[in-house]
C-alpha cells in the first residue's frame, strides 16, 4: 500500500483500534463501575471509528477491515502512533493518555470535517460528536485526580511527564504528507500540533505543571512503521483466536 490517501486511513484506522484495544483492558478493573462503563463504551467507539476509516480504505481498494485487523502480524505494517500501543498503566496513565488523544482526535477530526476528500469529511463529521463525550470524560477525570489527593495529584503528574513526548508523536508527519496537503486532504500535522499544544496548556493551567514546548522530544516512527516492544505483544493477544481459527466468520 503506497498511496498516500490509503495510507492515511491506515494510520486514522490503526491509531483508534490500538487505543480501543488497550482500553478494553480495563474492563471489569476500573476503579468504579461508572468509569468501568465508560471506558467499555469509548473503546467501542474507537473500535467501530477504526472499522470507518478501514472501510473506506477497502473500498479504495485495499485488504478488508477484518484482513487489516487480524492478517497483519508484521507490527512494522502498523501505522499507529507509539502512545496508542504503550502498555495499560494505572488509571493515571489512562486517563492522561486519552485526554491528550481526545483532545488531538478533536483538534484533527475538526480539520477532517472540512477536507477536500469529501468521503473522508464524512467521516469525520459522523464520528466527531462521540469524541467529544470522550474528551469530556478525560477533562472531567484530570480535573478530579489533579485537584484530589497529593498522591492522585503525584500520579497524575507523573503520567503527563511521561506521556507527554509520546502524544507529540500523533503529529508525526503522515507518508507523503506533502501530497495531501497540496490536494487539500489535511493541513499540515505541525499546524494542528500547534493547535493541540495551545489546548492542552490551556486545559491545564492551574493544575499540572507542563514543560516548555522546545524541551520536549517527541517519539515518533508509529506512522512509518517503527514501533516499540509492546506491539508485537499487543498484536499477538488480539489476533490470537483468529489465528487459532483460520476462516471464522463473526
Amino acid at each position: 500500500m503506497s498511496d498516500p490517501r490509503q495510507l492515511l486511513l491506515l494510520a486514522l484506522g490503526d491509531d483508534e483500534l490500538i487505543l480501543g484495544h488497550r482500553a478494553t483492558e480495563w474492563t471489569g478493573l476500573g476503579p468504579i463501575l461508572e468509569a468501568d462503563l465508560a471506558l467499555s463504551s469509548i473503546s467501542q467507539d474507537e473500535i467501530g471509528h477504526a472499522e470507518l476509516f478501514y472501510g473506506l480504505a477497502h473500498a479504495r481498494g485495499a485488504p478488508s477491515p477484518e484482513a487489516l485487523v487480524f492478517y497483519r502480524a508484521d507490527p512494522a505494517e502498523w501505522r499507529n502512533a507509539q502512545l496508542c500501543e504503550l502498555p495499560r498503566g494505572d488509571w493515571g496513565d489512562t486517563v492522561v493518555r486519552h485526554f491528550l488523544y481526545d483532545l488531538a482526535e478533536q483538534i484533527r477530526l475538526t480539520a477532517l470535517a472540512d477536507s477536500h476528500d469529501h468521503e473522508l469529511a464524512a467521516i469525520a463529521k459522523k464520528i466527531r460528536p462521540e469524541e467529544k463525550y470522550h474528551l469530556l470524560h478525560g477533562r472531567t477525570w484530570m480535573r478530579r485526580l489533579a485537584h484530589g489527593t497529593e498522591e492522585s495529584h503525584r500520579r497524575i503528574q507523573r503520567a503527563v511527564d511521561r506521556l507527554l513526548p509520546y502524544a507529540f508523536g500523533l503529529w508525526e508527519p503522515f507518508p507523503d504528507e506533502e501530497t495531501l496537503v497540496a490536494d487539500g486532504v489535511i493541513p499540515p500535522s505541525e499546524t494542528l500540533r500547534d493547535q493541540w499544544w495551545d489546548a492542552v496548556s490551556v486545559a491545564l493551567s492551574g493544575a499540572l505543571t507542563l514543560p516548555d514546548f522546545d524541551g520536549i522530544t517527541p517519539v515518533i516512527g508509529g506512522r512509518q512503521g517503527h514501533h516499540s516492544d509492546e506491539l508485537p505483544q499487543l498484536l499477538d493477544a488480539m489476533q490470537h483466536l483468529h489465528r487459532a481459527l483460520p476462516g471464522t466468520v463473526w
